[in-house]
Protein backbone atom coordinates (compact mmCIF):
# COMPACT_ATOMS: atom_id res chain seq x y z
CA UNK A 1 0.00 0.00 0.00
CA UNK A 2 1.11 3.53 -0.73
CA UNK A 3 1.98 5.80 2.16
CA UNK A 4 -0.64 8.49 2.80
CA UNK A 5 0.23 12.02 1.68
CA UNK A 6 1.28 14.43 4.42
CA UNK A 7 0.82 18.18 3.87
CA UNK A 8 3.27 20.47 5.65
CA UNK A 9 2.05 24.07 5.97
CA UNK A 10 4.82 26.61 6.62
CA UNK A 11 3.90 30.16 7.62
CA UNK A 12 6.30 32.97 6.74
CA UNK A 13 6.80 36.71 6.99
CA UNK A 14 10.17 38.25 6.07
CA UNK A 15 12.01 34.99 6.72
CA UNK A 16 14.72 35.03 4.04
CA UNK A 17 17.23 34.15 6.76
CA UNK A 18 15.39 30.93 7.69
CA UNK A 19 13.42 29.69 4.69
CA UNK A 20 16.25 27.75 3.05
CA UNK A 21 17.06 25.71 6.16
CA UNK A 22 13.38 25.01 6.76
CA UNK A 23 12.85 23.77 3.20
CA UNK A 24 16.00 21.66 3.31
CA UNK A 25 14.86 19.99 6.54
CA UNK A 26 11.59 19.02 4.83
CA UNK A 27 13.48 17.62 1.85
CA UNK A 28 15.58 15.50 4.21
CA UNK A 29 12.60 13.68 5.75
CA UNK A 30 12.77 9.89 5.75
CA UNK A 31 9.07 9.79 4.81
CA UNK A 32 7.36 10.26 1.45
CA UNK A 33 5.12 11.54 -0.07
CA UNK A 34 5.02 15.09 1.30
CA UNK A 35 3.25 18.16 -0.02
CA UNK A 36 4.84 21.40 1.15
CA UNK A 37 2.80 24.60 1.21
CA UNK A 38 4.23 28.01 2.10
CA UNK A 39 1.73 30.67 3.14
CA UNK A 40 3.43 34.05 3.29
CA UNK A 41 2.10 37.20 4.94
CA UNK A 42 3.16 40.03 2.61
CA UNK A 43 6.93 39.64 2.96
CA UNK A 44 9.02 42.51 1.65
CA UNK A 45 12.26 40.51 1.47
CA UNK A 46 13.25 37.46 -0.63
CA UNK A 47 11.25 34.88 1.34
CA UNK A 48 8.87 33.99 -1.50
CA UNK A 49 11.58 33.92 -4.15
CA UNK A 50 13.70 31.50 -2.11
CA UNK A 51 10.69 29.30 -1.30
CA UNK A 52 9.80 29.04 -5.01
CA UNK A 53 13.22 27.49 -5.67
CA UNK A 54 12.01 24.49 -3.66
CA UNK A 55 8.24 24.29 -4.24
CA UNK A 56 5.50 25.62 -6.51
CA UNK A 57 2.85 26.13 -3.85
CA UNK A 58 3.72 29.54 -2.41
CA UNK A 59 0.73 31.68 -1.49
CA UNK A 60 0.05 35.04 0.14
CA UNK A 61 -2.44 35.40 2.98
CA UNK A 62 -2.90 37.55 6.06
CA UNK A 63 -3.49 39.17 8.40
CA UNK A 64 -2.07 36.77 11.01
CA UNK A 65 -0.71 33.26 11.45
CA UNK A 66 -4.04 31.55 12.24
CA UNK A 67 -5.55 32.76 8.97
CA UNK A 68 -2.41 31.68 7.11
CA UNK A 69 -2.60 28.19 8.57
CA UNK A 70 -6.30 27.74 7.84
CA UNK A 71 -5.71 28.90 4.27
CA UNK A 72 -2.87 26.39 3.92
CA UNK A 73 -5.08 23.59 5.25
CA UNK A 74 -7.65 24.38 2.53
CA UNK A 75 -4.93 23.91 -0.08
CA UNK A 76 -3.70 20.69 1.55
CA UNK A 77 -4.31 17.47 -0.35
CA UNK A 78 -2.88 15.18 2.31
CA UNK A 79 -4.61 12.87 4.75
CA UNK A 80 -2.58 14.60 7.46
CA UNK A 81 -1.57 18.21 8.06
CA UNK A 82 1.34 19.55 10.08
CA UNK A 83 1.90 23.22 10.87
CA UNK A 84 5.34 24.73 11.41
CA UNK A 85 6.89 28.19 11.41
CA UNK A 86 9.70 29.10 9.07
CA UNK A 87 12.28 29.34 11.87
CA UNK A 88 11.75 25.64 12.61
CA UNK A 89 13.82 22.79 11.20
CA UNK A 90 12.47 19.23 11.25
CA UNK A 91 14.85 16.48 12.25
CA UNK A 92 14.76 13.70 9.60
CA UNK A 93 12.34 11.25 11.24
CA UNK A 94 9.63 13.69 12.35
CA UNK A 95 7.03 12.95 9.68
CA UNK A 96 7.74 9.20 9.63
CA UNK A 97 7.23 8.96 13.38
CA UNK A 98 4.05 11.04 13.23
CA UNK A 99 2.41 8.85 10.58
CA UNK A 100 3.26 5.70 12.57
CA UNK A 101 1.85 7.11 15.82
CA UNK A 102 -1.22 9.11 14.77
CA UNK A 103 -3.78 6.29 14.49
CA UNK A 104 -4.49 6.32 18.23
CA UNK A 105 -4.73 10.09 18.61
CA UNK A 106 -6.35 13.23 17.24
CA UNK A 107 -3.09 15.15 17.24
CA UNK A 108 0.60 14.78 18.04
CA UNK A 109 3.06 16.96 19.91
CA UNK A 110 6.44 17.27 18.20
CA UNK A 111 8.90 18.25 20.95
CA UNK A 112 11.01 21.33 20.37
CA UNK A 113 14.52 22.38 21.25
CA UNK A 114 15.89 25.86 20.67
CA UNK A 115 19.25 27.02 19.38
CA UNK A 116 20.65 30.36 18.37
CA UNK A 117 23.39 32.93 18.72
CA UNK A 118 24.37 34.65 21.94
CA UNK A 119 23.46 34.60 25.62
CA UNK A 120 19.71 35.24 25.33
CA UNK A 121 19.25 32.52 22.72
CA UNK A 122 20.94 30.11 25.13
CA UNK A 123 18.64 31.33 27.92
CA UNK A 124 15.60 30.68 25.72
CA UNK A 125 16.91 27.20 24.87
CA UNK A 126 17.31 26.47 28.57
CA UNK A 127 13.76 27.65 29.24
CA UNK A 128 12.28 25.50 26.50
CA UNK A 129 14.08 22.42 27.86
CA UNK A 130 11.94 22.60 31.01
CA UNK A 131 8.72 22.26 29.02
CA UNK A 132 9.29 18.81 27.55
CA UNK A 133 6.30 16.54 28.27
CA UNK A 134 4.37 19.38 29.90
CA UNK A 135 0.90 19.13 28.35
CA UNK A 136 -0.08 22.64 29.41
CA UNK A 137 2.85 24.24 27.57
CA UNK A 138 3.45 21.97 24.57
CA UNK A 139 0.89 21.96 21.75
CA UNK A 140 0.15 19.48 18.97
CA UNK A 141 1.25 20.30 15.42
CA UNK A 142 0.33 17.14 13.49
CA UNK A 143 -3.33 16.24 12.83
CA UNK A 144 -5.46 14.05 10.59
CA UNK A 145 -6.99 16.57 8.21
CA UNK A 146 -10.52 15.30 8.90
CA UNK A 147 -10.13 15.98 12.62
CA UNK A 148 -8.59 19.40 11.98
CA UNK A 149 -11.64 20.32 9.90
CA UNK A 150 -14.11 18.77 12.36
CA UNK A 151 -12.88 20.91 15.28
CA UNK A 152 -12.93 24.06 13.14
CA UNK A 153 -9.21 24.62 12.56
CA UNK A 154 -7.39 27.54 14.13
CA UNK A 155 -9.37 30.32 15.78
CA UNK A 156 -8.56 33.31 13.58
CA UNK A 157 -9.41 35.66 16.42
CA UNK A 158 -6.33 34.46 18.33
CA UNK A 159 -2.71 35.47 17.74
CA UNK A 160 -0.12 33.80 19.94
CA UNK A 161 -2.07 31.15 21.89
CA UNK A 162 -3.81 29.69 18.82
CA UNK A 163 -1.62 26.55 19.05
CA UNK A 164 -2.73 25.89 22.63
CA UNK A 165 -6.36 26.55 21.78
CA UNK A 166 -6.49 24.11 18.85
CA UNK A 167 -4.55 21.44 20.72
CA UNK A 168 -6.92 21.64 23.69
CA UNK A 169 -10.01 21.36 21.49
CA UNK A 170 -8.58 18.27 19.82
CA UNK A 171 -7.51 16.75 23.14
CA UNK A 172 -11.02 16.94 24.60
CA UNK A 173 -12.54 14.80 21.85
CA UNK A 174 -9.71 12.71 20.46
CA UNK A 175 -6.66 12.78 22.72
CA UNK A 176 -3.13 14.04 22.08
CA UNK A 177 0.02 11.90 21.75
CA UNK A 178 3.65 12.74 21.12
CA UNK A 179 6.68 11.53 19.21
CA UNK A 180 10.35 11.50 20.18
CA UNK A 181 11.90 13.20 17.11
CA UNK A 182 12.48 16.93 17.59
CA UNK A 183 11.79 20.19 15.85
CA UNK A 184 14.78 22.51 16.18
CA UNK A 185 13.65 26.10 16.71
CA UNK A 186 16.12 28.70 15.47
CA UNK A 187 15.99 31.72 17.76
CA UNK A 188 18.65 33.50 15.71
CA UNK A 189 20.57 36.31 17.43
CA UNK A 190 17.95 36.80 20.11
CA UNK A 191 17.89 39.95 22.21
CA UNK A 192 16.13 40.55 25.52
CA UNK A 193 14.31 43.52 23.99
CA UNK A 194 12.97 41.49 21.08
CA UNK A 195 11.60 38.66 23.18
CA UNK A 196 9.88 41.12 25.54
CA UNK A 197 8.38 43.07 22.63
CA UNK A 198 7.11 39.84 21.09
CA UNK A 199 5.40 38.83 24.33
CA UNK A 200 3.78 42.26 24.63
CA UNK A 201 2.42 42.01 21.08
CA UNK A 202 0.94 38.55 21.57
CA UNK A 203 -0.48 39.39 25.00
CA UNK A 204 -2.69 42.06 23.46
CA UNK A 205 -4.60 39.19 21.83
CA UNK A 206 -4.70 36.88 24.89
CA UNK A 207 -8.08 38.12 26.15
CA UNK A 208 -10.34 36.00 23.91
CA UNK A 209 -8.25 32.89 24.66
CA UNK A 210 -8.30 33.39 28.44
CA UNK A 211 -12.07 33.87 28.41
CA UNK A 212 -12.74 30.57 26.66
CA UNK A 213 -14.30 28.19 29.19
CA UNK A 214 -12.39 25.11 28.03
CA UNK A 215 -9.05 26.88 28.46
CA UNK A 216 -9.36 28.05 32.06
CA UNK A 217 -7.57 25.12 33.70
CA UNK A 218 -4.61 25.31 31.32
CA UNK A 219 -4.22 29.08 31.65
CA UNK A 220 -3.29 28.69 35.32
CA UNK A 221 0.00 27.08 34.26
CA UNK A 222 0.44 29.00 31.03
CA UNK A 223 0.12 32.48 32.50
CA UNK A 224 1.20 32.04 36.13
CA UNK A 225 4.70 33.32 36.86
CA UNK A 226 4.72 31.35 40.14
CA UNK A 227 3.73 28.22 38.27
CA UNK A 228 6.51 28.70 35.74
CA UNK A 229 9.13 29.34 38.40
CA UNK A 230 7.95 26.23 40.27
CA UNK A 231 8.35 24.27 37.06
CA UNK A 232 11.95 25.47 36.71
CA UNK A 233 12.95 24.70 40.29
CA UNK A 234 11.50 21.20 40.14
CA UNK A 235 14.68 20.38 38.19
CA UNK A 236 17.37 21.86 40.48
CA UNK A 237 20.29 20.08 38.80
CA UNK A 238 19.47 21.76 35.53
CA UNK A 239 18.81 25.12 37.20
CA UNK A 240 22.11 25.23 39.04
CA UNK A 241 24.33 23.66 36.39
CA UNK A 242 25.00 27.14 34.97
CA UNK A 243 23.73 29.68 37.55
CA UNK A 244 24.55 32.70 35.38
CA UNK A 245 22.54 31.34 32.45
CA UNK A 246 19.68 30.33 34.74
CA UNK A 247 19.58 33.82 36.21
CA UNK A 248 19.43 35.22 32.69
CA UNK A 249 16.52 32.90 31.91
CA UNK A 250 14.64 34.10 35.00
CA UNK A 251 15.28 37.75 34.10
CA UNK A 252 14.03 37.11 30.56
CA UNK A 253 10.95 35.24 31.77
CA UNK A 254 10.12 37.92 34.33
CA UNK A 255 10.42 40.60 31.64
CA UNK A 256 8.11 38.59 29.38
CA UNK A 257 5.52 38.23 32.13
CA UNK A 258 5.60 41.95 32.92
CA UNK A 259 5.28 42.85 29.25
CA UNK A 260 2.58 40.25 28.74
CA UNK A 261 0.60 41.47 31.73
CA UNK A 262 0.85 45.06 30.52
CA UNK A 263 -0.21 44.14 27.00
CA UNK A 264 -3.19 42.18 28.30
CA UNK A 265 -4.35 44.89 30.71
CA UNK A 266 -4.11 47.66 28.11
CA UNK A 267 -5.98 45.57 25.55
CA UNK A 268 -8.79 44.86 28.02
CA UNK A 269 -9.24 48.57 28.76
CA UNK A 270 -10.05 49.37 25.13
Amino acid sequence: MKNPLVSIIVTTRNEERNIKNCMESINQQTYAPIQTIVVDNNSTDKTKAIAKKYINEVYNKGPERSAQRNFGAKKAKGSYVVFIDCDMNLTPEVIEQCVKKIDNFGGLVIPEESFGIGFWAKAKALERSFYLRNSAIEAARFFPKKIFITVGGFDEGLTGPEDWDLSQRVAIKYGIGRISAFIRHNEGELSLQRTIQKKYYYAKKFGPYIKKRDNKKSTQQQFSIIGRYALFFKQPKKMFKDPFLSMGMLVMKTGEFVAGGLGYILSEKK
